[in-house]
């Protein structure tokens, strides 16, 4: 490790979000960047660390208490109410703090997916002033600086030792998995450290799965009393499939009222989708003020994002679409000419069908590519 590096070098307690990068990363591109979020974030306190091992360089991430508070109130996080005020969620706000339930308690108040979402949107507003430049790249006023130096990972052991929970013990043992819905149901573990949605994907994976043994029981005795006679398998099925019918008809309608049940418990039941969403940290566009909120916001042209659409994305993809379709019909007309040759080896007949798959995996990486740069292109 090189001795400016080493200079910056702390022992790290505790850690939100942790930044990594390659061991080839200059000293020159780490000590600017660490000065920018130290000039330009204040509130958050960075530690540099090196791994003797994988020689990988990283940043330990957190910021004190009262700073996650100013930044809950910057992106209007809902906490819940206390029950004296009205209960229910709202907007955190630091001139009301008064009124959120645990407010007093440091530890517990925000959960190990809030205190990463409020750093991370910081870091990843973090954007380069006019004229900025990086070795050989050259930003844009405004242009955020996360897009090429920054990669992500959440700290496990830090939301762990906070909480003091074992993770193995709550979240994967046992059948209370898929249907408990208290408060130690291992969901609310996975909502503190993974956030809702993961939360909410782990409880309909587990709903789902106990409710799939009420076809599997039903179908395992319909089998079995089954004669082997075509009548008889024939009334089977119908009659198997109009069980489907009404289970998948009562399963909707059973989720429906469970999902709703851990949104109002998780404080997402009224809220709107778009304010979950983190802000997209690639956008460019030119300041304005807002006409709605009279904020200072990024804006891109409507007429030149169309543009864009018509003259650039929707000929790409349909040169796509057709370089997809000429190449697998060529399959296809090279599968019918060797299946007609009867003297050519049995390996030779798959020919067709492995060079069908060649194409499909080469065409998904070029494609995601192609995707990738209309959606940076398309703002």
């Amino acid at each position: 490790m090189s001795h400016k590096a080493w200079m910056k070098t702390v022992p790290t307690e505790n850690c939100d979000v942790l930044m990594t990068f390659p061991d080839t990363t200059d000293d020159h591109t780490l000590l600017w960047l660490l000065n920018h979020i130290r000039l330009g974030i204040p509130e958050l306190i960075v530690q540099v660390r090196h791994h003797k091992h994988t020689r990988v360089y990283a940043f330990f991430v957190t910021a004190t208490y009262e700073s996650l508070l100013r930044g809950a109130d910057e992106i209007g996080l809902r906490k819940p109410v206390k029950a004296e005020f009205g209960g229910g969620m709202r907007s955190f706000s630091c001139e009301e703090d008064y009124i959120y339930e645990n407010i007093e308690n440091e530890l517990y108040f925000f959960t190990s997916q809030e205190r990463q979402n409020i750093i991370r949107y910081w870091l990843e507003n973090l954007r380069a002033k006019q004229g900025e430049s990086l070795h050989n790249i050259h930003f844009l006023e405004g242009q955020p600086i996360s897009e090429y130096s920054m990669a992500w990972h959440s700290m496990a052991r830090h939301g762990m030792a906070r909480h003091g929970t074992a993770w193995h013990d709550t979240a994967w043992h046992g059948t209370t998995w898929h249907s408990t819905t208290t408060s130690t149901h291992p969901g609310y573990d996975i909502c503190d450290y993974f956030g809702v949605k993961i939360a909410m994907y782990f409880a309909w994976l587990g709903f789902y799965t106990s409710a799939m043994v009420y076809p599997a029981v039903f179908g395992s005795i319909l089998y079995s009393f089954t004669e082997s006679d075509q009548t008889s398998q024939d009334i089977s099925c119908v009659v198997f499939a109009i069980f489907n019918v009404i289970w998948a008809t009562l399963f909707l309608e059973e989720w429906k009222r469970r999902g709703a049940e851990f949104a109002y418990k998780w404080g997402t039941l009224d809220t709107p989708a778009e304010s979950i969403e983190e802000p997209r940290p690639q956008f460019r566009g030119i300041k304005r003020i807002s006409p709605v909120t009279s904020a200072e916001e990024f804006y891109y042209p409507p007429w030149k994002r169309l543009l864009f659409q018509c003259l650039v994305s929707l000929p790409i993809c349909l040169t796509c679409l057709s370089l997809v379709f000429l190449l697998m019909l060529g399959c296809f007309q090279l599968q019918e000419f060797v299946l007609s040759i009867q003297e050519l080896p049995r390996i030779i007949r798959f020919l067709p069908k492995i060079i069908l798959a060649v194409i499909v995996t080469a065409c998904d990486e070029l494609y995601k590519k192609v995707a990738y740069w209309l959606n940076d292109m398309g703002v």
